[in-house]
């Protein structure tokens, strides 16, 4: 990938966000739609661990929260699902396939077709097309200074009004981050909780995104960001990962998220 001109550059200080069309090839978006596929088609998921992914703070805290599975996952391949997929002993009302809100966090590691198209980038979430609420990255992916996280979100499908492309409130990097989601305590009902709220928003300042197949979009960590819940009958698959610039940078330790031994962050440049 080439460096980003002038115009770019200047476009995404401003709005916090930036659209670069046609960074994969349909080739390589196809490979990975069919791993994808093929990983899906293997899942085995405990009944206990079957968990409603979200980005609602109470729903975050009672689900993901109360969970190992989620918790312990940055150093494997894990499955989160969408809302109302399950009756309540955790048997699909779907089919399994069409169930995955989205896949993280560790294909890059484990993975060759992810591993050989991203070189090993830090996190991992292929999202197959759930609503996620507005939010910021490092409400999750906290860092000091701040400003050191960098979301990528690549469009394997095209994303549309219609299935869940994003939307962003252009110039809100600016503003700070109004909440974090932290570890909790050992001992505690919940193995997260937040500092801070989240602010009400005017949903006129959101701006809608959409991308073709193959897009790539820079998301600046502290840009306030959603997509909506797709209610059409074609899927909106992406491929989403975070960077850190680990010069002068502290990973916070309170981040739900944890480098381990058998998977430390790995650099993309030695």
């Amino acid at each position: 990938m080439a460096g980003l001109n002038p115009s770019q550059l200047q476009k995404f200080r401003e709005d916090g966000f930036l659209v670069l069309e046609g960074f994969l090839s349909a080739d390589e978006c196809v490979a990975m739609q069919q791993r994808i596929g093929e990983i899906v088609a293997k899942m085995d998921v405990p009944l206990h661990c079957r968990t409603e992914f979200s980005t609602q703070e109470e729903e975050q805290i009672r689900a993901q929260g109360s969970t190992d599975y989620f918790l312990s996952s940055g150093d494997k391949i894990r499955f989160f699902f969408e809302k109302g997929v399950f009756d309540k002993k955790g048997n699909f009302l779907v089919p399994p396939e069409k169930s995955v809100n989205k896949i993280g966090h560790a294909l890059h590691a484990y993975d060759p077709v992810f591993r050989s198209i991203t070189h090993s980038p830090k996190v991992q979430q292929p999202h197959l097309g759930g609503e996620v609420t507005p939010h910021q990255d490092a409400t999750f992916l906290y860092t000091e200074p701040l400003g050191r996280v960098l979301g990528i979100w690549l469009a394997l499908e095209d994303a549309t009004l219609e299935n869940g492309c994003l939307w962003f409130i252009p110039g809100s990097h600016t503003s700070g981050v109004s909440r974090r989601m932290v570890r909790a305590p050992a001992g505690s009902a919940s193995g997260i909780s937040f500092l801070g709220s989240e602010p009400d928003r005017d949903n006129s300042l959101f701006v809608p995104t959409p991308v073709r197949r193959g897009a790539l979009v820079l998301i600046h960590g502290e840009v306030v960001h959603k997509s909506e819940q797709n209610l059409s009958a074609r899927s909106r698959q992406a491929y989403t990962f975070h960077l850190m610039d680990t010069s002068g940078t502290v990973w916070s330790p309170e981040n739900w998220l944890q480098p381990t031994a058998e998977l430390p962050f790995p650099p993309l440049y030695t």
